[in-house]
């Protein structure tokens, strides 16, 4: 209900109406929201105010316009913890959500200068180089480059990719994946990335995380180059003083 009486602006108001219609189930991804009148009449507030309440939440991402056809309601995003190392496959489980993978390439290369540098081998040393795109519930949220030694994890394979590298490692394999390093950064999608995470093509955003793995005995075990859509996915990272 709204309250002409508050000291909060009606538009803030009508965002929460809005914001907890989603929540409730009210609203469902891919829903058209009601138009600006039917706000203003049932509240009895100008439609400039219901027209800023929506585009706050627009620029919140809890709706997105689409020219021509109306606003409609976003979906919400994936919320990651960056506290603990865990794989795409556990976070999405965590959540009671279908993870799955399309492996886009799955080769052996010989490591080149960068390579050789960032996983602490030697040139040419054979490397597993694997693009994933990962998904949930089947929505593409990440593109996934992937360079492990290949003498660190014998008989690695497409099939064995598909469920979970850290699983064959940790459980068939004895490795124990112990820390990590990870940057995060936003930018623009690439080409590759607005094709096979299927984004809107001139400018989408991706937030590009790069993570260097390593096992207990502090050699180096992966490095992954993480595109995910940043419409689908958000990060959080506790912090204490």
């Amino acid at each position: 209900m709204i309250d002409k009486s508050s000291p909060i602006p009606l538009y803030h108001q009508i965002e929460e109406v809005i914001k907890q219609g989603i929540e409730h189930g009210e609203y469902q991804p891919g829903d058209v929201l009601p138009a600006e009148r039917v706000y203003a009449e049932q509240y009895q507030v100008s439609r400039m105010t219901v027209r800023q309440a929506i585009t706050n939440l627009v620029n919140e991402r809890y709706l997105y316009r689409i020219k021509g056809k109306g606003t409609f309601i976003a979906e919400p995003k994936l919320e990651q913890n960056l506290k603990g190392l865990t794989s795409f496959t556990e976070d999405m489980s965590a959540r009671g959500m279908k993870a799955s993978s399309k492996i886009s390439k799955f080769d052996i290369i010989p490591a080149n200068r960068s390579l050789a540098e960032q996983l602490n081998v030697d040139m040419h040393t054979p490397i597993y180089e694997i693009k994933r795109v990962r998904l949930a519930e089947e929505i593409p949220m990440a593109l996934e480059r992937t360079y492990i030694p290949a003498n660190l994890i014998k008989g690695l394979s497409e099939e064995r990719v598909l469920s979970s590298i850290y699983k064959y490692a940790e459980e068939q394999m004895g490795l124990k994946i112990k820390s990590a390093t990870q940057t995060l950064e936003a930018t623009i999608a690439n080409k590759e990335e607005i094709k096979l995470l299927e984004v809107d093509q001139g400018g989408a955003p991706v937030l590009l995380m790069k993570r260097t793995s390593k096992l207990e005995n502090g050699q180096t075990f992966e490095i992954v180059k993480s595109s995910y859509r940043a419409d689908r996915y958000k990060f959080m990272i506790d912090l204490e003083r």
